[in-house]
């Protein structure tokens, strides 16, 4: 298995992600692209979280970066050899894998919670904007008849819904590709990056 070029790999894969994810939390400010309810303050608290931007956004075009600037044409370097960087670059790629799970982690968490507490918004009966849903504890979700609740903004719990969603597999997947760099990169440090016979390296432990 040749170590440097799946990091390279799920770096593609982690830039892609990150870009949707960066996307899908921009949308969660315009509800029906309207930016009025930007503008007034009336979007629920765990949509200013900046857990799309930020956390399956920056936080994991970090590791994207890392990952496709690993290179691996020649073989696998240790103990005094030239190529020894390239094992070490491996072994930094962990590091760099830590902050994408910190990132999609914490995409995750705030996905998950802005799902559960149900969005913010006007409501007739109570001629307020509140969190309608805020103690169904998620139940809200299969409870279609109760989505009316919501007057402004139009659709703002199908909009949420769909977002936070999509958010939500975006970090888990962004997370679960960090969780296999950090063993990649584990395995490409120890063993090397590539898959030739790397003889200076058996001649060294010998």
């Amino acid at each position: 298995m040749c170590f440097g070029s799946c990091a390279r790999c799920i770096g593609y894969k982690l830039l892609i992600l990150a870009l949707l994810s960066i996307v899908a939390n921009i949308l969660l400010y315009f509800p029906n692209g309207e930016t009025r309810f930007a503008s007034e303050h009336h979007l629920g608290k765990y949509v200013e979280c900046l857990h799309g931007i930020l956390g399956g956004g920056f936080l994991v075009l970090i590791p994207a970066a890392v990952f496709i600037g690993l290179h691996n044409d020649d073989c696998c370097g240790c103990f005094g050899h030239e190529d020894c960087g390239k094992s070490c670059a491996m072994l930094s790629s962990v590091l760099a894998a830590f902050v994408g799970i910190l990132g999609s982690g914490y995409c995750i968490i705030i996905s998950a919670l802005g799902l559960s507490h149900g969005p913010y918004c006007f409501t007739h009966l109570e001629r307020n904007w509140i969190y309608p849903f805020s103690e169904s504890s998620g139940g809200y979700l299969f409870e279609y008849n109760k989505w009316s609740k919501c007057q402004e903004p139009q659709n703002i719990v199908q909009w949420n819904i769909t977002l936070f969603s999509i958010l939500l597999v975006l970090g888990g997947i962004e997370f679960i590709l960090c969780f296999i760099q950090i063993i990649n990169g584990i395995l490409g440090g120890l063993c090397g990056l590539c898959c030739k016979p790397c003889y200076g390296c058996l001649n060294v432990i010998r």
